[in-house]
């Protein structure tokens, strides 16, 4: 749940996502690691902590739905964007599967190629 100065932060477009997860505990969803920079304008009299916890408010079967998929099949619940739906901001969360080892290599691969095709193309 945000608080007052998150929502106005939001509004202002000064919201993160990046390095966010959503955690699963007690049966409860929480948003981890978002960034909501603080306006110095309109958090004057709190103590702004911009990378707390967040609860999200999801119905039991969404929850029980999204454990399962943790658990069972290894996925990771992650947020992917926050946005507003008349006058609630709804945060849309996805499951996904980490890269195997031959993956990141091809990755690597295919981005050290990349990366020397600009230094041919810079020096002709």
């Amino acid at each position: 749940m945000l608080s007052g100065w998150e929502v106005k932060s939001l509004r202002a477009g000064r919201a993160q996502l990046v390095d966010s997860y959503v955690v699963l505990k007690d049966g409860e969803a929480w948003l981890v690691g978002a960034h909501f920079t603080p306006i110095i304008s309109t958090c004057t009299h709190t103590l702004a902590d911009p990378r707390r916890d967040r609860k999200l408010l999801l119905n039991k079967r969404e929850i029980d739905r999204l454990i399962g998929a943790t658990q069972a099949k290894g996925y990771t619940c992650v947020a992917l964007a926050l946005y507003w739906k008349q006058s609630h901001v709804k945060c849309e969360i996805a499951l996904v599967k980490g890269k195997k080892l031959h993956d990141k290599r091809a990755a690597e691969k295919e981005k050290d190629w990349d990366r020397q095709k600009q230094r041919i193309m810079a020096a002709t």
